[in-house]
């Protein structure tokens, strides 16, 4: 009595092993409804919602079991001569058939009859649609092996040939609860497909790995970037002078300042903030009026570069009354004929470089 309850228990163990075995992954249940639901909509423009799926294993007797009468069958084949069955109810084929027909599913009660080839024609692509769509969504996932790879092939208005078309092996059945046009019409769609995968083996594409170090310097290096295209502008103040607050509040136009000892030859570059960045003196160039650089300020070139660096951060800031006054006038800008012809006395002619 132990030994045959201690084999009963055995046995359950060993069907519950083989029942979650066959069941699939999830990768299958979540494709087939999206593509079923995906190719309904793109094909026939028809709302096709998967109200219930269930993934079992049966045996070709069990296959053959299924409601055929008034069913569309269709014979699907797949990789290494694979073949498969997928069965439409008739509330199924009658909704997909309104729908090209009517534009729309009908309520009313169906009238039974057997599906014919032009039924089956007109089936076909949505069908087709659905196995590609849920080829392509298994295409990382273990289920591929099994459900990837089958097509439409053929019609069959009787059931008896399936015997010795399908192999006597086990298959994948997939039994798919659907609501048709917002509920129009309800039935069911069943998927059976040999359960020894002979398709092609899921291709997985590992994620790179995120080098930390190369992702700071790329931020670097694009920051850096952006920073070298903003605008930057500089003065050329060709003197400074100091006034009392009286004077300056009753400055007009015409007013005459005196800038004491300015000259031409001994303009001062500068940053908006006032800076010193270097020492040149004002030309022309190209019919515009130009500064040449003579001495840099405090190291040369090297020099000249890293005030630049040093005072960005407060380039962008305001410049002070006296800073724009000083710069007004002295902006690049176009000499009249005139001016051209007979530049004012201590005006040289700068040249580029």
């Amino acid at each position: 009595m132990a030994e045959a309850g201690l084999d009963g228990v055995l046995r359950r163990k060993i069907a519950t092993a083989k029942a979650v075995q066959s069941i699939g992954g999830p990768g299958a249940d979540r494709s087939w409804r999206q593509a079923l639901a995906r190719a309904a909509n793109e094909e026939l423009g028809l709302a096709l919602d998967v109200t219930g799926l269930k993934m079992q294993t049966q045996s070709l007797s069990e296959v053959m079991e299924l409601p055929f009468v008034g069913g569309l069958i269709a014979v699907l084949q797949g990789p290494a001569e694979g073949t498969g069955l997928m069965l439409l109810t008739p509330e199924v084929v009658a909704a997909l058939i309104e729908m090209q027909t009517l534009g729309k599913v009908g309520t009313q009660p169906l009238e039974l009859r057997k599906p014919t080839r032009t039924d089956a024609a007109m089936v076909a692509p949505m069908l087709d649609a659905a196995l590609i769509a849920l080829e392509k969504d298994l295409a990382q996932e273990a289920d591929l092996v099994w459900a990837g790879g089958f097509r439409y092939a053929s019609f069959l208005d009787d059931p008896r040939p399936l015997n010795l078309l399908m192999e006597d092996i086990g298959y994948r059945m997939l039994t798919a609860e659907l609501s048709l046009g917002l509920g129009a019409r309800k039935g069911r769609l069943y998927l059976a497909l040999p359960a020894k995968g002979r398709g092609p083996m899921p291709t997985f594409t590992a994620k790179p790995a995120v080098d930390e170090t190369a992702a700071a310097l790329g931020f670097a290096q694009a920051l850096a970037e952006q920073v070298q295209a903003a605008g930057c502008v500089l003065d050329a103040v060709l003197g400074r002078v100091a006034l009392p607050l009286h004077q300056v509040m009753s400055l007009e136009v015409g007013a005459l300042v005196p800038l004491g000892r300015a000259t031409l030859d001994q303009l001062r570059l500068s940053t908006v903030s006032g800076a010193p960045l270097a020492q040149g003196k004002l030309g022309q160039h190209r019919g515009m009026r130009a500064i040449r650089l003579s001495i840099a300020e405090q190291g040369g070139a090297q020099g000249l570069r890293a005030r630049f660096e040093a005072n960005a951060g407060t380039a962008m800031g305001q410049a002070s009354p006296l800073t724009r006054m000083d710069q007004q006038g002295f902006a690049a800008s176009p000499l009249t004929p005139s001016q051209q012809a007979n530049p004012p006395p201590g005006l040289p002619l700068a040249q580029a470089g």
